[in-house]
């Protein structure tokens, strides 16, 4: 179908965004009557049949690479018209029409806030675009709701973050400034996507970190994409690379969906892990690549009902559940499934990691499907975790294992898991003295050391597990303190 053709399918019924108000601060209108985008909706429909019945082949001996190919285009024409019928019911915010640049030198920060006022307080559903082939330099953005109706960030070109360190360490907000780069709050029924990138430019901020330098304070540094009190969110078909710190952050959030999503960092790179989830509710996580620093995926406190598949993860530290119960708090995790998980080279591969002294539980999750590719720690319940490094906070021996409370850590299944490790221990399961981790299922293992250096061996202390089927290694092999099993 023509480009020309293909604007005006993209307008809504009765209104459109002249292509003019590129040049201006505010967007011309320009109004069409119904029977007119009717007639070229009809118009787009005759030209794809039409385009159809040429390219259909006449000779038997192409019949069958024909009617594979006639099929296919056939449901490509129908995803079109259904795209198409879609999006002329949408209005349509260009960022480009609000003053950005997207020469990657200039600041863009108030085109997209000026861009995502107007999207926002659209009457009808609001495509946000970020066009292909350029490269928008922004500062901390946060994008608010309520909107009136249902926004699509369409994302075809590259948001990069400023690379001065101090358009978040200046300008009032304290800490809570640092941490977010750009912000999506209190949205119902945002969409974000479009094949494009986020850049957040992370390597200014990476060594300023105290684990790089050693002699560096420890600081918070931004998330690239934040998602705050948002319902029936999707985010799909992003390259989001380089973070400051935590690549994506969900919190407060109801009905999720992540897919297609590109996470790219350097494995040395700090805290940058690819997904950050927390309390939230009814998430879905398929089919995302996620090489990073730091966790793949970190799933923490208030988290219920999340669902992860097809992921592949490494380089990293795996897919952790916690850290729970730092400083003595209250952690409430449940309903989580792990499903289908490719990990290459991680630290970790499933773990489940406390802090000494929390409180609250985490239950009912289920690690299966996963294949690990000479990970270090293929399976890990770790109830003596510790990360502490500020000042403020008590060191890790003074937390002791010895306290009278912790997470509580029941109902875990690890199923149909396989592959190397390059550690020894390749189960493990250090759980609390007062607090036993129990109901804990191993079924179908099959974990050998890399390169068969040896044999592989499992950790148990005061856990309660039961296995059901070969389970290599043996649990547990080596025992401290407490371990009860039975078959």
């Amino acid at each position: 179908m023509h480009s020309s053709l293909l604007l005006l399918l993209a307008m809504p019924t009765t209104m459109v965004v002249a292509a003019a108000a590129a040049r201006t601060d505010k967007p011309r209108l320009m109004w069409l009557p119904p029977l007119v985008v009717a007639l070229l909706l009809l118009s787009g429909a005759l030209l794809e049949a039409a385009a159809a019945a040429a390219g259909t082949s006449t000779t038997s001996a192409d019949d069958a690479a024909s009617s594979t190919s006639s099929l296919a285009a056939e449901r490509a024409a129908t995803g079109r018209r259904s795209r198409l019928l879609v999006a002329s019911q949408s209005t349509f915010f260009s960022l480009d029409s609000y003053g950005a640049r997207g020469d990657g030198r200039h600041d863009d920060t108030q085109a997209l806030a000026r861009a995502w006022e107007a999207a926002c307080f659209s009457p009808r559903p609001a495509v946000l675009l970020v066009p292909g082939g350029k490269r928008y330099l922004l500062k901390l953005v946060a994008l608010s709701g309520p909107c009136k109706s249902s926004v699509t960030v369409t994302v075809e070109g590259t948001l990069v973050a400023s690379r001065d360190r101090s358009d978040w360490i200046g300008g009032g907000g304290g800490t809570d400034r640092r941490r977010h780069w750009i912000v999506f709050r209190q949205v119902d029924g945002l969409t974000v996507g479009g094949g494009g990138a986020v850049d957040g430019s992370g390597e200014t901020w990476w060594k300023h970190s105290c684990k790089i330098n050693k002699d560096l304070p420890c600081e918070e540094a931004p998330t690239a994409l934040s998602f705050h009190y948002c319902t029936s969110l999707r985010v799909h078909d992003l390259k989001i690379v380089d973070s400051q710190q935590i690549h994506v952050s969900i919190e407060d959030c109801t009905g999720v969906q992540l897919t297609g999503l590109s996470i790219t960092a350097p494995g040395t790179s700090p805290n940058t892990d690819g997904i950050h989830i927390t309390r939230s509710r009814d998430v879905q996580v398929t089919n995302c690549k996620i090489k990073t620093g730091d966790d793949c995926l970190s799933i923490e406190a208030g988290t219920h009902d999340l669902h992860v598949s097809q992921i592949v993860c490494g380089p990293g530290h795996g897919i952790s559940i916690g850290s729970l119960g730092d400083d003595n708090s209250r952690a409430e995790v449940s309903g989580i499934t792990i499903d289908t998980v490719q990990l290459y080279g991680t630290t970790n591969g499933a773990r489940i990691k406390t802090y000494q002294g929390g409180s609250g539980y985490a239950r009912d999750i289920t690690f299966q499907n996963m294949a690990m590719h000479g990970v270090e720690n293929p399976i890990v319940i770790d109830q003596d975790y510790c990360d502490k490094r500020q000042a403020t906070s008590p060191p890790c021996e003074a937390q002791g294992s010895s306290s009278s409370s912790a997470v509580e850590v029941s109902d875990v299944a690890f199923r149909n898991i396989r592959g190397t490790t390059v550690s020894k221990d390749a189960i493990k399961l250090s759980c609390s003295w007062n607090v036993p981790c129990h109901g804990i299922t191993l079924q179908n293992i099959s974990l050998e050391m890399l390169g068969g250096k040896g044999t592989a061996e499992s950790t148990c202390r005061n856990a309660r597990w039961r296995t059901s089927g070969t389970v290599l290694p043996q649990p547990c092999t080596s025992f401290i303190d407490l371990g009860h099993g039975s078959n």
